[in-house]
């Protein structure tokens, strides 16, 4: 099997996502290199940071927090770009290990019930095949032992692409609402909404809202990245 892999490798390289030299065999999806540059956001206090703040008198959010810094340039852009529009979904899994393995240290978020991700509008979905937060999530959920509940929470308008907008236009172009089903289902739970990018986090809000009239529900939020 170690022989099929190396002429595998021969003929198929993997190339670094970012600096596209070849990776190692210990190497996924980034090489070292790249990976010692990414800008990390991940911060210590999960109650009081950069993210929480965003949603001061808008939601009420226990725990937020996100792995990666997001700039108009650079390694985390991407990435992310990568996964959402190249159809490279091993990023996820990458990306849901590495975070996985910092919360499941620090257990942070040891009291959370379950995983929901920000849906994508079935339409999109379809075109573009897939959620790019669902191999994310089932990989942290991995880690933390916790369900991933993909199908709970559904998008039923759709909104233009964020990823490229900017703080200020984004404020006014979320038109997107979300419906929760099997609302029984999450009744006194504690959820851990997760996403791409945080931004405005105008999606993020509007999920949560529609999430926490659910009778005592409890809403904490973790990203793959944060836009500074």
């Amino acid at each position: 099997m170690t022989v099929l892999k190396d002429v595998f490798r021969i003929f198929y390289p993997k190339l670094c996502a970012n600096c596209e030299n070849l990776l190692s065999k210990n190497e996924k999806i980034i090489c070292t290199f790249c990976r010692h540059d990414i800008p990390l956001f991940h911060p210590t206090n999960f109650s009081e940071n950069k993210i929480s703040k965003i949603f001061y008198g808008r939601i009420i959010v226990e725990k937020a927090t996100s792995l990666l810094a997001f700039r108009k340039e650079g390694i985390t852009k991407k990435l992310i770009h990568a996964l959402k529009y190249n159809g490279n979904q091993e990023i996820g899994v990458f990306l849901g290990n590495w975070f996985g393995e910092i919360l499941k240290k620090n257990n942070a978020f040891d009291d959370i019930d379950c995983i929901i991700p920000v849906a994508l509008h079935p339409k999109k979905q379809k075109q573009r095949g897939y959620n790019q937060v669902s191999k994310f999530g089932k990989t942290l959920g991995c880690h933390l032992n916790k369900p991933f509940l993909e199908d709970l929470l559904l998008r039923t308008a759709k909104s233009k692409t964020q990823t490229f907008k900017t703080r200020f236009d984004r404020l006014d172009t979320i038109d997107a609402l979300f419906h929760v089903k099997n609302k029984a289902l999450l009744k006194n739970k504690h959820i851990l909404l997760i996403d791409d990018v945080i931004t405005t986090g105008a999606t993020i809000e509007a999920c949560a809202k529609e999430l926490q009239k659910i009778k005592n529900v409890k809403i904490s939020i973790l990203t793959m990245a944060y836009t500074e």
